[in-house]
């Protein structure tokens, strides 16, 4: 509610209760979305009691941001998703990525690593491009563009990066929008290829007060697969020695002759079976006057690690948003800015407990000795180095990112206004991997060693605008032009340092003997536009958006440099018509809408037209690294869109569907080589058609909505598809190993298995040609690793001041299974291998058999549905009743409980369907958080 005629305001509580102090004579308004708006004089009363009734109006109160401009539910003629700040704050979460997990339709995020600070895979509406490194969507935080590409690391984040958003403050966003189709995305051009993902930080107004939240809790791994017990292992071990024919040593069978025979370690409970704790606090505070309100902030957030060591993840976070307009509310400033500094310890070189956890033999001896140090004795005696080899590596990453956004406006005349959008990002990384030789058998003769890595991104924008309004009778016609000034920096920096003369020192890059490897690397990146829209509806019944923009980017050669692209949008909310409205009672809203537009891409290395080259290890030379090919152009996607919005029952039920067909051509990639050349690779333009089609269905409804009590049900559901349309020649191209027409770009090319030769007892997969030779030709068998659907369901029930709320994430899908099934030799392997109907029956530890595996693992045998329901979060609150609190001088007090994956129900058997290739990789953790939230 808010004074009316002011910028003062509250909001209630769960149970409806709220505090504010008006004057007699004022007015107050409530509003809450889905229902009718209402104003109140106070009249001297000491207290009012309001119930709002439903509005079917309600989808033009849910305004959208769609980047250079604003929509509503209702008007919007693109496909825009939006999930609240509410829905993702309380989550224990480093990227804000990973809270829209199952919250929104077309869009796919794989958490790639348990790691604290790992960037996120995502995908909006499937794979566009053939480089992997095509499909990142553009980031825009507060206005502000953000280079999404995950930051380089020489850590256990090498593989999948740092995530550029984990230094954000979760708390501090407002909404994130996905902007999916042509007409949401052609007006940022060559950038919103792979989609547009806008992140809006909070604001202060309406609102006076200070608020404090602090959570604490858990993390754990979910879940453990069922191995080997000591006895089990031991004699499928003896059975192999038995099958050969083989005499065991101490060499080739030190397990069971040099290793204690009763000795039983659960190694998943050793690495894996840690609890890592989580703090986070978060403080805000906010207020001014009518035409200047501020909001500051600032959080703590902290990490333990799942794993037998001493690591931390730290992050630390503050905010500043200040909005200011002129009396006559001409002129108009909003600043804001973000600042995040995140602390990262990991280990330096990249020991895979998980791998370990599973492979280790149950008898395997100590890993250290008391003193703390590692047992290298026991593990030379059976010819093998210590498994923790590395363990006291460490590595620590600190990252420090200042996002600025400053946006003026002033009207000069009735409708039209001025605008400038400017904005400054500076992100460094510092991180140094100590390996001290500790870490490293003594016999080896080890030295203290050292790899600094530094790297800066900056960037900097300007957007001057034009926006203009007009109504005509039932015409209303909203314009903009502008034009875009950006420019990006990436300088990084490694080196090597070997032989300090103490571990102490390592990191003093003075203090190493020597210097190796050292490489700096600069790249500037220039890109210019300018664009346009035309919004027309008219009587709030037919609308129409027309945009347009035109690229210039510096990664291109003089005559490709500039494209130009655009797109159309429409829609025809068609229960204002008349006709429909006498005969459709139970319709409420009804909305056709369309769209066909163009997007570019333009996301490849720098400076690909030009020839490379780099220093000699000597003096006074050069050398080629890089070969120059002038003619490549833009990557190109066309999107086509159709969709419906309905409305039922007062719009209490909602139902939304889309179908979309997008297709990326004249694809940009790094065109292999061969070794002859001199060169890997050369940037060229390939003569192949990527299509993403498919359909999305949304739904939510308002069950029950009474005084006391409310249930409201949301649900989403995706049904993409991928395919290479075509490709001419390739199979003469290098991609003809890698691709099949017609299918999806995420496959698997693989043998089909034909059970136990009965001969050998061998693994036998089929030789298709029968040349005896098993090669790529044989492999025939096409494995579709894309999610057949996916989506989630959130239902939410508030009961005076208790909220509940829970959200189930699911996916359809195949995956492998390709370890732990290799019986008879020295590791150990699922339990299931034991068991006579089980098809991992092939025990030998010969190099026919080990052949024979490695073929069974890249066969149809390891495919298996790996299909899941996630319980993916769980929210329960209990709000105090006002009334305790005005002798506390408190507006609320909130007691919460979380969870972050605690059921999962899946065929699988790896450790993760959510990582379904492989079996033993695992990324979301089970948490538990409580913790309160103070409103003064």
């Amino acid at each position: 509610m808010q004074r009316l005629g002011t910028q003062q305001g509250t909001t209630t509580n769960f149970e409806g209760q709220y505090s504010l102090a008006v004057q007699t004579s004022d007015s107050l308004a409530f509003t809450y979305l889905g229902l009718a708006p209402k104003r109140v004089a106070v009249s001297g009363r000491q207290e009012l009691n309001v119930q709002l009734k439903p509005d079917q109006e309600a989808l033009a109160a849910v305004v959208i941001n769609a980047g250079y401009y604003s929509t509503t539910e209702r008007e919007r003629t693109g496909n825009i998703a939006r999930v609240s700040g509410k829905d993702i704050e309380l989550q224990p979460l480093v990227s804000p990525l990973q809270a829209l997990q199952g919250r929104m339709a077309g869009v796919e995020i794989t958490t790639n690593s348990a790691t604290p600070g790992a960037a996120p895979t995502i995908r909006i509406r499937g794979q566009n491009s053939l480089r992997q490194e095509g499909n990142y969507p553009l980031y825009i935080i507060d206005g502000v563009p953000i280079n999404s590409t995950p930051v380089e690391s020489n850590s256990s984040l090498g593989f999948a990066g740092i995530d550029p958003l984990s230094t954000l403050n979760l708390s501090n966003i407002e909404s994130i929008e996905v902007l999916k189709d042509a007409d949401a995305t052609a007006i940022y051009g060559s950038r919103g290829a792979n989609g547009v993902i806008l992140i809006t930080t909070k604001k202060g107004k309406g609102q006076k007060g200070i608020q404090a939240r602090i959570y604490s809790g858990l993390a754990s791994v979910p879940n453990k697969l069922d191995l080997l017990s000591t006895k089990e292992y031991l004699r499928l071990r003896q059975q192999a020695f038995t099958n050969d024919d083989v005499e065991p040593d101490e060499t080739n069978a030190y397990d069971l002759l040099l290793w204690d025979q009763n000795k039983e370690t659960d190694w998943q409970e050793e690495f894996l079976g840690g609890t890592g704790a989580i703090t986070d606090v978060n403080i805000a505070a906010q207020g001014g006057n009518d035409q200047t309100h501020f909001r500051l902030n600032g959080a703590f957030h902290q990490q333990g690690s799942i794993y037998p060591v001493d690591l931390q993840y730290q992050k630390f976070t503050g905010g500043f948003n200040l909005d200011h307009h002129a009396k006559d509310n001409k002129f108009q400033l909003n600043l804001a800015l973000n600042y995040g500094v995140d602390e990262n310890e990991l280990l330096g070189d990249g020991i895979n407990f998980g791998l370990k956890a599973f492979q280790l033999p149950p008898n395997a001896p100590e890993l250290y000795l008391e003193d703390g140090s590692l047992n290298w004795e026991a593990w030379s005696e059976a010819g093998l180095t210590n498994p923790l080899e590395g363990i006291f590596n460490s590595s620590t990453t600190q990252a420090r990112n200042l996002i600025t956004n400053l946006n003026l406006s002033y009207e000069l005349v009735d409708g039209l206004e001025l605008k400038t959008n400017l904005g400054f990002t500076d992100y460094r990384s510092d991180e140094l991997v100590k390996m001290p030789k500790r870490s490293y058998n003594p016999a080896g003769t080890p030295l203290h060693t050292s790899l600094t890595t530094k790297s800066q991104r900056k960037s900097w924008i300007i957007e001057p605008q034009l926006h203009y309004t007009k109504q005509w009778g039932k015409l209303n016609l909203q314009a903009l032009v502008g034009g875009t000034f950006q420019e990006n920096q990436y300088d990084t920096f490694s080196v090597q340092g070997n032989n300090y003369i103490s571990e102490a020192l390592i990191g003093n890059l003075g203090a190493a003997e020597s210097l190796l490897n050292a490489r700096a690397r600069n790249t500037d990146y220039r890109y210019e536009a300018v664009f346009s829209r035309l919004g027309l509806n008219w009587d709030k019944k037919y609308y129409l958006n027309l945009t347009g923009r035109r690229d210039g980017s510096s990664r291109f050669a003089e005559g490709n440099r500039f494209a130009n692209f655009g797109a159309i949008g429409a829609a025809w909310i068609f229960t204002e018509e008349a006709f429909f409205k006498d005969r459709l009672h139970w319709l409420s809203f009804g909305k056709l809408r369309g769209s066909y537009g163009t997007t570019g891409n333009d996301q490849i290395p720098d400076y690909g037209y030009l020839d490379a080259y780099e220093a000699t290890m000597g003096p006074g030379g050069l050398y080629p690294t890089g070969l120059a090919n002038p003619n490549y152009s833009w990557e190109v996607n066309k999107k086509a869109e159709a969709g419906v919005q309905l409305g039922f029952v007062k719009s209490r039920i909602d139902v939304g569907v889309s179908v979309y067909r997008n297709r990326s051509s004249n694809q940009l990639v790094g065109y292999p080589l061969p070794g002859i050349t001199g060169f890997t690779s050369v940037q060229a333009n390939l003569p192949a058609t990527v299509e993403n089609r498919g359909v999305e269905i949304e739904f939510s409804s308002e069950n029950i909505r009474h005084e006391d009590f409310r249930w409201e049900t949301s649900f989403n559901i995706s049904f993409p598809k991928n395919e290479l349309l075509r490709y001419p020649g390739l199979e003469e191209s290098p991609y003809a190993d890698r691709y099949r027409v017609g299918h999806p770009l995420n496959i698997g090319l693989l043998y089909a298995y034909q059970g136990i030769d009965e001969a050998t007892g061998y693994y036998q997969v089929k030789d298709q040609n029968g040349d005896e030779v098993y090669d790529q030709e044989d492999r025939q068998v096409i494995f579709d690793r894309s999610r057949a659907y996916f989506g989630g369901l959130n239902n939410s029930f508030r009961y005076k001041g208790f909220s509940f709320q829970f959200l189930f994430q699911f996916v359809k899908q195949k995956g492998s299974f390709t370890g732990l099934f290799n019986t008879g030799f020295p590791q150990n392997q699922l339990d299931e291998v034991r068991d006579d109907s089980s098809p991992y029956t092939q025990v030998s530890q010969t190099p026919e058999a080990s052949q024979a595996y490695a073929r069974a693992t890249e066969s149809d045998l390891v495919i298996e549905d790996a299909s899941f329901l996630r319980l993916k979060t769980l929210n329960l609150s209990y709000s105090l009743p006002t009334r305790w609190l005005e002798s506390l001088s408190l507006s609320e007090v909130t007691f919460f409980m979380t969870g972050q994956n605690l059921l999962t129900i899946t065929p699988y058997k790896g450790m993760d369907p959510a990582i379904p290739n492989g079996g033993t990789a695992f990324s979301g953790l089970r948490t538990l958080t409580t913790g309160v939230q103070l409103n003064f």
